[in-house]
């Protein structure tokens, strides 16, 4: 425990700004949670490796806070409740009912509210600390939401040798405790929409509600086009009967393995490749037409910014197009619609969209030779 400790407290009194007490603190709490596990583990304890497994262990969450240490307040807490609407996203609205979008978020934000109550006081009862603790420097904020989600991820046994995360079975309890007018009622809150016959509020509590809604601090403009990407692709994989692709999607955001994923979907591994594969082909064309103005605008790769292409890149790009495309490309900066394209160009609507589509394929073959890690990759 004492190599444990220090390797952690130096970390993070060489990558933080905190207080030498503050890193003792943390690293004190985290040390001692690693030794707890690798004590009760009966697995870690048979594998003869305790060391190698409390090394690791330790590094995990260092990392972990880390991250989220760098993130900052706002933008750490951003990212934690993203990763975990994107888990228990499938779970929340139960199937017979047929609910909105923003509905759903509106329920999984109730949940989720009362989910970090439940973290936290697992992190006193596990850390020991008083049940009036709370974070209160940067770095005490990162320990509790790097906590929260190894929390949120736990893998809780069930009959027939199965098991869950946490938040999942959380998650379909909520589902099953929400009287079917929840639904109702939150819809129509959101829409601003009332009739007596259909609920029991006065005009008044929907008032509070709709004012509550809207009141909401406004996002960072990158944070609010990533969650604009992710409705929109979430609500057009719905629309196409996609779902098991939504359900891969919000998995995929969370980063779990190909392993995880096949555990929770169910799946063989042909099965989730075969799904993985089909899933591409609709990010594809939803990147590539469904919405390229909002995806390419996320990437700062839209018109305005030449598709994201250098100097170079962009002059490139441009001679490699015949006279039609040039022509194209230069309605589309010009803010002409698709009808209008087609009128001038001699050809259909279609035939604009198939080439404007070939067109961002072209650019984006030619950004990604240079830059790598695209932001709309299956991994994001």
């Amino acid at each position: 425990m004492e190599a444990i400790f220090q390797l952690l407290f130096s970390d993070f009194k060489q990558l933080t700004r905190a207080s030498e007490q503050n890193c003792r603190d943390v690293a004190d709490r985290l040390a001692k949670e690693v030794t707890r596990i690798c004590s009760e583990s009966k697995r870690i304890q048979a594998s003869g490796e305790v060391e190698t497994w409390a090394m690791t262990l330790s590094k995990h969450r260092l990392n972990q806070c880390l991250n989220y240490y760098k993130l900052g307040s706002r933008r750490g807490r951003v990212e934690l409740h993203s990763t975990l609407s994107a888990v228990v996203y499938r779970y929340i609205t139960p199937p017979q009912v047929q609910s909105s979008y923003q509905a759903r978020l509106t329920l999984i934000e109730d949940f989720l509210q009362g989910f970090y109550i439940e973290s936290l006081n697992a992190f006193r009862r596990e850390a020991q600390l008083p049940s009036s603790y709370s974070p209160r420097s940067l770095l005490d904020l990162s320990e509790y939401m790097a906590f929260t989600e190894r929390y949120a991820k736990r893998r809780i046994p069930l009959p027939g040798r199965r098991n869950q995360q946490l938040i999942i079975l959380r998650a379909q309890t909520f589902s099953q405790q929400q009287p079917l007018e929840i639904f109702v009622d939150i819809e129509q809150a959101a829409e601003g929409t009332s009739s007596d016959s259909d609920h029991n509020w006065n005009a008044a509590s929907l008032q509070r509600v709709r004012e509550q809604m809207v009141a909401q601090e406004p996002e960072p403009i990158e944070d609010a086009l990533r969650h604009n990407v992710i409705t929109e692709l979430m609500t057009y994989l719905e629309e196409r009967q996609q779902s098991d692709c939504a359900d891969y999607f919000a998995l995929r955001l969370q980063d779990l393995s190909a392993n995880e994923i096949e555990a929770i979907l169910g799946l063989t591994p042909r099965q989730r490749d075969y799904l993985q594969q089909r899933f591409k082909y609709h990010l594809i064309r939803f990147a590539m037409s469904h919405r390229w103005e909002l995806v390419h605008q996320w990437l700062e790769a839209d018109l305005d910014h030449n598709f994201g292409l250098t100097l170079l890149q962009w002059q490139a790009f441009q001679a490699q197009m015949n006279s039609q495309q040039s022509r194209l490309l230069e309605m589309k900066q010009a803010g002409a619609t698709d009808g209008s394209i087609a009128q001038a160009l001699g050809c259909t609507v279609i035939q604009v969209q198939k080439q404007w589509s070939k067109l961002l394929e072209q650019a984006w073959e030619i950004r990604n030779g240079v830059v790598s890690g695209s932001r709309i990759s299956t991994d994001e």
